[in-house]
């Protein structure tokens, strides 16, 4: 669910602010391309750990956040980043 070279970075920015659009998930996360967040987006949602919703707007306008499910694993996740720090060679 979690592998992948961007969908941590995707998942702590959505938990630090609970509603983004994609556009701003690719200015905040630096050297993720499009490509590359489509596609994470994606999995994640298939997933069930972000929701996507799409507005049906013209311009397209679409918002991710994380799912109850998301949320349940931030804490498993902010631990590891921390033991991460703590035990660094």
């Amino acid at each position: 669910m979690i592998s992948g070279r961007w969908k941590l970075a995707i998942l702590f920015r959505l938990y630090a602010d609970p509603v983004l659009r994609s556009s701003h998930l690719l200015r905040d996360i630096p050297g993720i391309s499009q490509k590359m967040l489509t596609q994470h987006l994606r999995e994640l949602e298939r997933d069930c750990l972000i929701d996507r919703t799409d507005f049906g707007e013209q311009p397209p306008r679409v918002e991710y956040r994380l799912t109850a499910k998301g949320y349940e694993l931030m804490p498993v996740l902010m631990a590891a980043r921390q033991f991460s720090e703590n035990h660094q060679s």
